[in-house]
């Protein structure tokens, strides 16, 4: 059966050698449609145009113009490909408009050592069913984020004070993660659940859509099945912008995706 992310993110080919797509409306989030969302279908064309090089290993976007459910085009160009690792550029537009253009590094995954050596501390979280569902969010914000009805998130308690207008105030979010029907996430999904979680600045007492400016990702292995771990954070609210550093650990305890973006600070 084929999942709900993999439907959402179908491609066509286009008669100009490109790629069309029709953004899901279930993946609206604020002002727009999801970035992590975009990213993963803009990755799903770059595996298409490097086949024998499937996973992405890095992945840099810059988010043009707010994108909107309906049609899209997708174009990719081969910079180099080598035996190991291809590079591609690709943008992603509507009617006419630019919005994402991105650089992308790909590689063989399954075909990489699979053990990951990091300094980084694994997300300590309370066991699944002490955390809260996202699903529990007010209605109100449901109706402004489809996006949450995507997958099953539950949010440490300890990270979740803003939910009641209590924030920590130490610009630390994490949360368990899947997606909704029960599908495993692959590589090309971790794009998404990089940008998945609610904007860090919520646990600052700034609620509010936060846009993306630029995403950049790395995927370090092929996730084991089962829940995923994913931890964001933030140090600097400077300018009207912030920075979100996101780790992802997958069930096995590994460390399999990285990211840090650049955002504009909820205007509330």
């Amino acid at each position: 059966m084929t999942s709900e992310w993999d439907s959402h993110t179908a491609l066509a080919a286009a008669s100009d050698g490109g790629y069309v797509a029709d953004l899901d409306a279930g993946w609206v989030v604020g002002g727009g449609v999801n970035g992590g969302y975009l990213i993963g279908l803009i990755g799903k064309a770059v595996a298409d145009t490097v086949p024998a090089k499937p996973h992405p290993l890095s992945v840099s976007a810059y988010y043009l113009s707010a994108s909107v459910p309906g049609p899209a085009q997708v174009r990719t160009r081969v910079l180099r490909e080598g035996g190991t690792v291809a590079t591609v550029a690709a943008d992603l537009s509507q009617a006419g408009v630019a919005r994402i253009s991105a650089l992308a590094t790909y590689g063989d995954l399954s075909a990489m050592p699979a053990d990951v050596h990091t300094t980084a501390v694994e997300p300590d979280l309370p066991p699944v069913e002490d955390c809260l569902p996202s699903s529990m969010a007010p209605e109100d914000f449901l109706r402004i984020a489809p996006l949450l009805g995507r997958f099953d998130m539950r949010l440490d308690p300890a990270c979740a004070g803003w939910a009641t207008g209590t924030p920590s105030g130490r610009g630390h979010i994490q949360a368990w993660f899947r997606l909704a029907d029960g599908h495993d996430v692959d590589p090309l999904g971790l794009l998404m659940v990089c940008d998945a979680l609610p904007p860090v600045t919520f646990d600052l007492g700034r609620p509010g859509w936060a846009p993306t400016l630029e995403l950049t990702v790395h995927v370090r292995a092929v996730p084991a099945p089962g829940w995923l771990k994913v931890s964001h954070r933030t140090r600097n609210v400077a300018g009207g912008m912030f920075e979100e550093d996101c780790e992802v650990w997958d069930s096995s305890g590994r460390l399999v995706a990285q990211s840090r973006q650049l955002a504009m600070q909820p205007r509330g």
